[in-house]
Order: structure tokens, then sequence, then C-alpha cells
């Protein structure tokens, strides 16, 4: 979708363009799902004192505030905007493995060295995003963007040891499944199934070598081209202690809940789309605020499990502790 709206407004105007002219960086998200991570990748451009245009960007559209005003289209990018893309110094696509088309339009035709980078989700490569974005600009990165990042760190401190070795299933789009995947990995804890309906070979090399440089990799297993059907049974037959996805999980956690409590695998909802909760569309995965949001997500779902499972009275409850 991108590919066209950037072929449609720039192909046959590239007349007197010229890589740098605006001082300006682009943004592409992808399929971002998130309205928050709109939000947290302007702050964070904002706060190092760059300027950055989001191509596109939908959050005043689909979040419109109900104050008495009917806005048919509210915020967004502008044409213009659009026009003026290829005079930015780059382009940075927040999610490669599903914006090849755009990746190479814009190399092909803008003219622009696009950076080589990973999803900005979780540390090390919200590091790698702000650190290329400041060598970019020349910008340094903020000082209120490296506190917020010790604050990440401490909170992963104070969490690692409900997380680490915990088994977890993950499955969605494949720059969120292996950004997720790598959060995890820097969690301490242990991704199993690695799955990605729509994921290519390269997308599976890739994701296993992610996981062979980590500890806590060695025991995963990658799965591309595979629906839930094929989810299902990995969760019946070797089962994870979480399931990390959209919705449509839930029918995996009743099918292992049918077959006794004790084969349960309790879902964590993550990606898109998310149906059967509300609001959880404004929330945020990138950057560290993002990470710092998806850590409290985890860990507060294994201490509502761990809960669950120390409620009997005089049997388990011995450990229903009031301090986790």
């Amino acid at each position: 979708m991108f590919e066209g709206i950037a072929r449609y407004f720039t192909l046959n105007a590239m007349e007197g363009k010229e890589p740098g002219k605006n001082g300006k960086i682009n943004l592409v998200p992808g399929f971002e799902t998130y309205l928050g991570n709109y939000r947290v990748m302007k702050r964070m451009m904002a706060e190092m004192g760059v300027e950055a245009s989001l191509l596109s960007d939908p959050t005043e559209v689909l979040d419109t505030p109900s104050d008495g005003t009917f806005r048919m289209y509210a915020g967004g990018t502008t044409q213009d905007e659009i026009k003026d893309a290829p005079n930015a110094i780059t382009t940075f696509m927040l999610q490669p493995w599903q914006l090849d088309k755009s990746k190479k339009f814009v190399e092909n035709t803008w003219k622009h060295e696009v950076p080589k980078l990973s999803i900005p989700m979780g540390l090390e490569w919200t590091d790698d995003f702000l650190q290329k974005v400041a060598e970019v600009t020349g910008k340094p990165v903020a000082e209120s963007l490296t506190v917020e990042r010790g604050r990440l760190v401490d909170m992963m401190q104070d969490s690692h040891t409900w997380l680490h070795g915990k088994k977890f299933a993950v499955y969605g789009d494949p720059d969120f499944v292996m950004g997720v995947v790598k959060f995890l990995l820097e969690l301490g804890a242990d991704p199993t199934h690695v799955l990605s309906h729509n994921a290519n070979k390269r997308w599976g090399k890739a994701m296993k070598a992610v996981l062979e440089a980590s500890p806590y990799g060695s025991s995963a297993e990658v799965h591309i081209g595979r629906d839930l059907w094929h989810m299902r049974s990995l969760c019946m037959t070797d089962k994870p202690d979480f399931l990390i996805g959209n919705s449509y999980g839930k029918f995996i956690q009743r099918d292992t809940a049918h077959k006794g409590p004790e084969f349960e695998v309790p879902l964590i909802r993550l990606g898109f789309p998310i149906f059967d909760r509300h609001h959880l569309h404004r929330a945020t995965t990138l950057g560290y605020e993002g990470a710092m949001s998806m850590l409290t997500t985890l860990v507060n779902a294994v201490l509502e499990q761990l809960d669950r499972e120390t409620m009997e009275m005089g049997v388990t409850d011995y450990n229903f502790d009031l301090v986790r």
C-alpha cells in the first residue's frame, strides 16, 4: 500500500528532488496497528530535535476525540509531505520484513540509502534505531531518552526473576514476532514455538540467527507459512507456559484448558487484531516506552497465573503471597 502511495505522488515528479534538501528524515511505519507507536516515534524525534515525516500517520483518524465536532479526516500526513519525501536525508523502514517493495522504490527512485535496521522493539534494537537516527541527522540522542532507557533497564532487573525460564509461544506478522522474540530473549525468557504464517525463508533464517545468538533461544523452533491450527497442535504436544498473539489465540487457550487445567496455555494479547478486549489498539510496543508497556503486560500475566495456581485453600494457598 505504501509503495503505491509513494509511486503515485512521486514517481513522475522527481525533477528537482535531492536527498537531504529538506533536512528531514522519513519514518515508514509499515503495517502498524498500535496508535501509541506513532505517538512515541513523534515524541522521540521531537526530544532529539529531529524533523521527521511519518509516512503515513493514521493516529488522529483512528483516535478522533468525541467532543461534539465532526471531523471527516483528522490529522494525518498531507499530500505535500509525501511529495516532499524524496528531499529527506533518508528513509527509515520500521518494519523492514514487510516493506520490501517500499524499500526498493525508495532506494531506486528517491535515491535514499535506507539504513539496515530491525524493528525498534525492546532494548537493543531501540538503541540501534536511535543511534542510527543520531548518526544520520547529527543530532545526539536526547538525555531524556537516555533516562527513559535507564528506567527500562531498571524494570527489566526488577522483573527478570519472574520471567526467567518461562516458556512462550509467539505468533503473528514477521517484524512483530521477531521484535517480541528479541525482547523475550533480553528478559531471559525462553521462546519455544515461533510462528509466522506470512514470513519467508529469509525471515526464518534471520529469526534462527537471533535465537542462536542468545542462550535462551536454544530450544526454540521456527515455523513459517504455518497457521494457528499448527500452533494449537504445538501447544497440545509441547506445552509452553504462555501464548503471545492476537485474539484468535483465545481458541487455543480454550482447547488446551478443555484437556485439563494443567494443560491450559494462557493467552497474552499482543499483536493484531485484538477484537475481544477494549482500547489495546492505543497501546505502545515500540521504543523504550513500548518495551516498558510490554514488560508490564508480560510479567503481570505471569503473576496473575501464579495467583490462579496458588488459590486453593489449604492446598496451594501457602504460596498465595501478597507481595510478589
